[in-house]
């Protein structure tokens, strides 16, 4: 459950909203993932440790990637010859990692209730080595005569080796290497990374392997390894995705490249409940302002997308020690304003008051919505320039509307490479007219760009099956609920 605090100031009738929280009271944090974050492992002092993950339980992240965190993708964590981890190694970059380091943001981040998911592929071998116990047999190939191997080039620092996901040998050694983190650091879940669609591609033995298939298989028997674990696997831009979520994973995952438009991230949502059977909320790797190389985030961009992203019951991964720009994550081209930091905070305590709202059942709708407003132009959604787009939200006790407002914007692509979006036109005081078939009981508003995003009761008058009511305030993303 979710619940706002509101502190108020009551001066003889009127009332003033001096502050908000959210509260997120789950038993399970990845019913509603809000999820993180952290790329440098150096040597980061204790105090600077605190400091990064005060600031994201600010924003109620509540599951952290360690993204790199590693040494080779087939051997995570190196040991020495009792077993213990080495006290420091190197990541796929050549960047020092230090285990105190590691140790230091899990152990602070399950003190404040955040889960901590260790990256790695599920199917990558790096440089290995005559010892590893590495097999070529586990890897796959561009051609049936096993001369080709299929592999992941990074340039100079050269290729990852692409294994079978579902051979039994490759998933008893990596299962083997991961009994060794969990062993030595208490992850609660492997965050598993795959490279999209690798083409056509066979098994040493010259047979075709179906790549989504694959993981589900490898999937079933991680969980059977390690049941008590928590594990997510990224599904790039939508790759396999049917399968993973037909998987015992835990929520979904997708790193978005090819869908541009702001009704593009909806569909992968949409798409995400329907593969889950409405079952699993959504985590959107969705890199903002993707090709600026300098300066600040755009604010209306980023504001627009979680707008989106959060309306639809979804979750953007953006917050870490930094915001997130690219797919490199230790990428730190781009700083946040104090000003979009400030209202991305209420932005997460909206989604976290509202989750049950949001992100816990009930079935989208289209809800017959108009302006009495000359200057407010509604349509239903999928977005219009210069309109605000109704996005409705059936429960068997209330019907939510939600306004997303794309008045004034300067594009319907949401990741704004080059930062040319521009901010919605703020609405106030306009009158909309809602068909319904109920008589409401109460209808009530709020919004992340007002008050803190503090509900407050509205008035309105019924007409037949017409709800008249007058909603306060719209600049980019407004929540109107009608209750039975």
């Amino acid at each position: 459950r979710g619940y706002m605090v509101e502190l108020v100031k009551t001066t003889a009738e009127e009332e003033t909203v001096l502050g908000t929280v959210g509260v997120d009271v789950s038993s399970d944090w990845t019913k509603f993932p809000r999820y993180g974050f952290l790329s440098e492992f150096g040597n980061v002092p204790a105090g600077e440790r605190r400091n990064v993950l005060n600031n994201l339980k600010d924003y109620h992240i509540n599951g952290i990637q360690f993204y790199d965190w590693h040494n080779k993708h087939h051997i995570p964590l190196p040991t020495d010859e009792s077993g213990n981890a080495i006290d420091s190694w190197a990541d796929l970059f050549n960047r020092e990692v230090y285990l105190e380091t590691v140790e230091g943001y899990v152990e602070t981040a399950k003190d404040k209730n955040m889960a901590s998911m260790f990256y790695n592929l599920l199917f990558g071998a790096w440089h290995p080595e005559q010892g590893d116990g590495f097999e070529e047999e586990w890897l796959i190939y561009n051609d049936r005569t096993h001369n080709s191997v299929n592999t992941h080039s990074l340039g100079d620092l050269g290729d990852i080796l692409i294994t079978d996901p579902s051979n039994k040998n490759w998933q008893n050694y990596i299962f083997e290497e991961t009994a060794i983190v969990y062993d030595n650091i208490d992850f609660a879940g492997w965050h598993l990374d795959q490279l999209g669609d690798r083409g056509t591609v066979y098994d040493y033995n010259g047979y075709q392997v179906p790549l989504p298939e694959t993981y589900q298989d490898f999937l079933v028997e991680l969980n059977q390894e390690f049941p008590d674990k928590k594990m997510v696997l990224n599904a790039v831009d939508q790759f396999g995705q049917n399968k993973i979520l037909n998987s015992p994973v835990d929520f979904a995952y997708t790193e978005v490249w090819s869908r541009n438009q702001y009704q593009d991230l909806v569909q992968v949502i949409k798409e995400n409940y329907e593969h889950s059977d409405n079952q699993l909320n959504t985590v959107l790797a969705a890199y903002m302002n993707y090709n600026s190389q300098e300066g600040n985030f755009n604010t209306p961009s980023v504001l627009m997308a979680d707008a989106v992203i959060f309306a639809f019951g979804g979750a953007h991964l953006e917050l870490g020690e930094h915001m997130l720009s690219s797919e490199y994550f230790p990428n730190t081209k781009l700083s946040m304003t104090p000003e979009l930091s400030e209202k991305l905070k209420e932005y997460y305590d909206f989604q976290v008051a509202y989750q049950n709202l949001l992100r816990d059942g009930g079935t989208f709708n289209m809800p017959s919505v108009s302006a009495e407003s000359g200057d407010v132009n509604l349509n239903n959604w999928p977005p219009v320039v210069s309109q605000a787009a109704v996005v409705g939200k059936e429960f068997s006790d209330k019907q939510v509307l939600h306004l997303l407002n794309f008045d004034g914007l300067s594009t319907l692509r949401w990741r704004d490479d080059s930062k040319i979006q521009t901010a919605p036109e703020v609405k106030e005081s306009f009158q909309v007219q809602i068909e319904t078939a109920q008589t409401p009981s109460k209808v009530w508003f709020a919004s992340p760009d007002v008050d803190g995003g503090a509900s407050q009761e509205l008035e309105f008058t019924q007409t037949g099956n017409t709800i008249s009511v007058e909603v306060p305030y719209l600049e980019y993303w407004s929540m109107i609920v009608l209750e039975n």
